[in-house]
């Protein structure tokens, strides 16, 4: 159970992630959601559709990090870590993910808006009128830098992790420390 824990921990994180991001990203540009995303539902409104796609993009994020997180909190010798040893790096993760994204949207913003930006015939099929692609490359660019943060953010947490129990099992018990 404490495994299972760990894992929906990480799918609870990502997708308050996601829907917090995408409440961002949607009033940046609706049309990243409306135009470059399969219309899976009906609806115009940001706030509906940042909930909606900050768990369908998301819950699967959660899950890739939380089933290895759990594995190397949990499995093998010396102490095991439970869901709560996560929240500072979790909190560490998903507050380097949004700071990579809002640099990456700003940068990408700027870099297109005084310039022609990049065309998006390719993307969107000319959906995207001129003057929203910066506004649009803007969203793109945050929600990739988002998730490739992520993965990298993620396997640092894992590997931390692992170095975490290892120092853990090293370190003398307090009881050992008692008695002499």
């Amino acid at each position: 159970m404490k495994y299972i824990r760990i894992v929906l921990f990480a799918i609870g994180s990502a997708i308050v992630y996601g829907i917090i991001h995408d409440q961002i990203t949607t009033r940046v540009c609706i049309e990243y959601f409306t135009v470059a995303h399969p219309r899976l539902i009906l609806s115009e409104s940001p706030t509906v559709l940042g909930l909606f796609w900050g768990v369908v993009a998301t819950w699967w994020v959660g899950l890739g990090l939380g089933l290895p997180l759990a594995l190397a909190s949990r499995v093998g010798q010396g102490p095991k870590l439970e869901w709560r040893d996560h929240r500072r790096g979790m909190g560490w993760l998903l507050g380097f993910m949004a700071a990579l994204a809002a640099v990456a949207g700003v940068c990408a913003w700027l870099a297109t808006r005084t310039q022609d930006p990049v065309h998006l015939a390719d993307l969107t099929g000319q959906q995207i009128t001129p003057h929203l692609r910066s506004r649009f490359l803007a969203a793109w660019a945050a929600h990739g830098t988002s998730y490739g943060g992520g993965f990298v953010g993620g396997l640092a947490l894992i590997v931390l992790t692992i170095v975490r129990r290892r120092r853990m099992r090293r370190a003398p018990s307090a009881s050992a420390d008692q008695r002499t």
